[in-house]
């Protein structure tokens, strides 16, 4: 049934080729680094072929994985300085985040690609041009032909900093013919939490062990941080961080600030001309996707709100009339979220607020920014009931609750400063991840 499962599945993959090319020029007119070396993602390089088996593969299909991986990489590049990298991605931006590593940490001998598209051909192309003789795959992902084809060539396949969530696994077993070979395949699991362990163990995976999540031992810019903290200290008015938002999410929020600040106009023509609503604040919405910066932005203006880009700041958001004047500042950045959450007194969590699945809070908790987080965290389940319980996060059942919570905090000193230091607690509790998964590694290495 299996082996019936997968041609068929690679029957698709081979004739989803052109489809796959025209969805890329597509994303191309948005993120022009989808368009770059194309056919790398169908098995053709401009790279020599590799003539023996020296490179450590290392697969982080996005921004979030990469980044992740950066710190396993930083670690094992001192431990093996000699050690050749081939890094494949499946995303523009985490291939951009991919390339800045390599110039960070990169060695003569590197090589930066694409991942192959899941058909045969592609595969083979792949795996006989690099010969790589270990393979570590971030987080979650799990091709069935590149598993099978991994297996055949018996070069050790191994999931690092491994999640799945209930979500996932429902689909999974949907499609077990498919999925259940490709997780037995696979020559380890390292997961990063009991439940996810136990998720994979149903699908036939070999876990070899549970290690925490890597995400832990991300250190936030120190630099970056500070100078968000000194801009937030320099307003007037307390910022609510959306972090990491996502589409559909911001509709709602612009929605609920909208309303409070119908309800500062009306405060305020009770008051003097001269005296501000107590509860006034800024709000800063961080997209979780770049490509959707000025779709954003166009969200805002059609709210009827004021919008100012930090693309546009010179300098803090203090000095600038028109960040003061707007009513949403949008983070139209990368690789800044350290100085966002320096920037807010409290942090929003991002796709919590619609069914999928939540975003990193971890950062949040290490840069000493309170989360408020809705109801759908499964993408991260034990870490958000860990901050939960431990107070460093917040649980509401949707975005009206979450404004007003997360109001409540920028109006409550004491209770601030408690959940800043139980999320700093909580950051540092749970470090360890990298060291484990590199004595896991040694005996491959």
């Amino acid at each position: 049934m299996s082996d019936w499962a997968r041609g068929l599945y690679s029957a698709l993959m081979t004739l989803g080729q052109p489809l796959l090319r025209r969805k890329l020029a597509r994303r191309g007119e948005q993120e022009p680094g989808y368009l770059e070396a194309v056919n790398e993602r169908f098995g053709h390089y401009r790279q020599p072929a590799e003539t023996t088996s020296e490179l450590l593969w290392v697969h982080a299909v996005s921004l979030g994985e990469t980044r992740t991986a950066a710190m396993l990489l930083k670690a094992l590049r001192q431990q093996h300085p000699a050690l050749r990298l081939l890094l494949t991605h499946g995303t523009a931006t985490g291939r951009e985040e991919g390339r800045a590593l390599l110039q960070s940490i990169g060695r003569p001998g590197d090589i930066q690609v694409w991942q192959p598209w899941d058909s045969p051909a592609a595969v083979q192309r792949f795996f006989s041009h690099f010969k790589p003789r270990l393979g570590l795959l971030m987080e979650t992902e799990i091709w069935p032909n590149l598993v099978a084809q991994a297996k055949t060539l018996t070069l050790p396949l191994i999931l690092v900093n491994g999640r799945l969530s209930e979500k996932s696994l429902k689909q999974a077993l949907r499609l077990a013919a498919l999925s259940l070979p490709a997780y037995g395949a696979l020559s380890a699991v390292y997961a990063q939490t009991g439940l996810d362990a136990g998720r994979f163990r149903q699908l036939g995976a070999p876990v070899a062990g549970v290690f925490g999540n890597l995400k832990f031992d991300a250190t936030p810019d120190a630099a970056q941080l500070a100078k968000g903290q000194r801009w937030r200290q320099a307003l007037a008015q307390p910022v609510l961080m959306f972090a990491s938002s996502r589409e559909g999410e911001e509709i709602e929020f612009l929605k609920q600030i909208k309303a409070v600040a119908q309800v500062q106009h009306a405060q305020a023509a009770m008051n003097s001309v001269a005296d501000k609503p107590a509860s006034a604040f800024k709000a800063l919405i961080v997209p979780r996707h770049p490509q959707r910066f000025d779709d954003v932005a166009a969200l805002v203006v059609q709210h009827g709100l004021r919008v100012s880009r930090r693309s546009q700041w010179s300098g803090s958001p203090a000095d600038s009339q028109e960040a003061l004047n707007a009513d949403v500042w949008l983070g139209d950045s990368l690789g800044e979220m350290a100085l966002y959450y320096g920037l807010g007194d409290v942090a929003l969590l991002g796709g919590s607020f619609a069914p999928l699945g939540g975003q990193n809070l971890i950062e949040a908790a290490a840069c000493g920014c309170p989360v408020v987080m809705g109801p759908h965290t499964f993408n991260f389940t034990e870490a958000a009931e860990l901050a939960e319980a431990e107070g460093a996060a917040l649980r509401v059942s949707g975005m009206e609750e979450a404004l007003q919570a997360g109001l409540g905090l920028v109006g409550d000193a004491a209770a601030r400063a408690r959940a800043v230091q139980a999320g700093l607690a909580f950051a540092a509790r749970n470090r360890g991840a990298t060291a484990r998964t590199l004595e896991a590694l040694r005996g491959y290495l």
